[in-house]
């Protein structure tokens, strides 16, 4: 049977410290694999083999180390119970995954394919949680060393030490979980190594405050007096707001020949839904603005993407993103104070406005068409953010039912 230890290579590494390995030895012949761990010579006994006290992280190591003993020893006498001859090396293929079947490999293969997609905003904000991950655990690991205490050891780490807030320390676990259904997809990991799910990992988000414009101030911001970058931007607000809350990288995307017999007709980005809506009389107005733009029936209405090649798709979701930023900077500091408004102003402060603005006013399966929800679920609970009428109802009618102090 292969014989698998513990040890201390003797070879010192450029830091001056000794690599932990484990050495299986079979027929003589010797294989090493490294921990991706490395130690004082002074910190290390070899006779137990075991870190000392004296390492600052000995419990922690030892605990690891006892534990990836443990599994060598398994995939050996498992190897040995199924085959008449085994080496030394391959014990040591069984235990060590190939480089391409460890996570970081696989995760740039992921982040790769999103690009590939043309997923910018996916992309962008996936490959920094990669990079955070990469920073916490300090080396590459195999899926199967990815456990449940450990994705809890890095949600706290994203919180504590990066000081983000707990739904970007969801939003990390949620990528976690995004590349291991990618790597077992793409067959290099085994399923009953995913650590999400029933008695596993579960991934909820915390509830978040929507609010949007209310009408005294959707008419301020439409009467108030703007010229030039400020006015495009107020136009372009109120332009997904007056289409039930259209999104942002739907409204730059609208070209003149979407806009047929006093109805827009498109497909929703983000789903492919299609659908047409009647054309306001205010959202004409605001198309008459940018008639004089017009070059053909396929140009684009609003400027953004006017020469950008949308056969490229990450370059054109860029081209988005920046865009919109340059829109959310410009409502925040130039249109929100001439409007004289306080909240948050945002390009997506639009659909929140139409959604609070349309509660309690228009039954939940009209909603569900007018925001091209696959599921009338996802518009209930897009659409409870706003309901607070049964609640201020319930207030009004305990409070009014207390009993009157006699009068004198």
């Amino acid at each position: 049977m292969a014989n698998v230890k513990l040890v201390l290579r003797k070879k010192k590494n450029k830091e001056g410290t000794f690599p932990l390995a484990l050495r299986i030895t079979k027929d003589r012949k010797t294989s090493f694999i490294h921990l991706g761990y490395n130690l004082n010579e002074d910190d290390w006994d070899e006779v137990k083999q075991r870190v000392k006290k004296s390492h600052p992280n000995s419990v922690r190591l030892n605990n690891y180390i006892l534990k990836k003993l443990s599994e060598a020893n398994d995939h050996s006498l498992e190897l040995e119970t199924q085959r008449n001859y085994v080496s030394s090396q391959s014990v040591k293929q069984k235990i060590k995954p190939s480089a391409a079947s460890t996570f970081f490999p696989q995760a740039e293969l992921y982040l790769q394919r999103l690009k590939e997609a043309g997923k910018y905003n996916q992309y962008t904000s996936d490959k920094p949680r990669v990079k955070h991950f990469k920073e916490f655990i300090k080396q590459d690991i195999a899926f199967q060393d990815i456990t449940v205490s450990l994705l809890e050891r890095f949600q706290n780490h994203v919180k504590s030490k990066l000081n983000l807030s707990e739904r970007s320390a969801i939003n990390h676990i949620v990528v976690m979980r995004s590349i291991f259904s990618f790597a077992i997809k793409e067959g290099v990991v085994d399923e009953k190594y995913y650590p999400f799910g029933k008695g596993k990992m579960k991934i909820k988000f915390p509830e978040s405050t929507k609010v949007g414009l209310n009408a005294e101030e959707i008419e301020r911001l439409e009467n108030v007096e703007l010229s030039g970058a400020a006015n495009h931007a107020r136009n372009l607000f109120l332009f997904s707001y007056y289409f039930a809350g259209v999104r942002i990288s739907d409204v730059l995307r609208l070209r003149w020949s979407d806009f047929q017999n006093d109805r827009l007709h498109y497909s929703m980005g983000k789903n492919q839904k299609v659908g047409s809506l009647k054309i306001p009389d205010k959202a004409d107005t605001i198309l008459k603005q940018y008639e004089a733009f017009k070059e053909n029936k396929d140009d684009f209405v609003f400027p953004e993407l006017k020469g950008v090649n949308l056969d490229n798709k990450f370059v054109t979701q860029r081209t988005i993103a920046f865009k919109t930023s340059a829109l959310d900077k410009c409502l925040k500091t130039q249109v929100a104070p001439a409007a004289e408004i306080d909240k948050k102003l945002t390009m997506h402060i639009a659909r929140h406005s139409f959604a609070q603005m349309a509660n309690e006013k228009i039954p939940v399966q009209i909603l569900q068409k007018l925001y091209r929800h696959s599921s009338i679920i996802t518009t209930m609970g897009y659409q409870s953010n706003f309901t607070t009428q049964q609640a201020d109802d319930a207030l009004d009618k305990v409070l009014n039912t207390q009993p009157e102090k006699n009068k004198l």
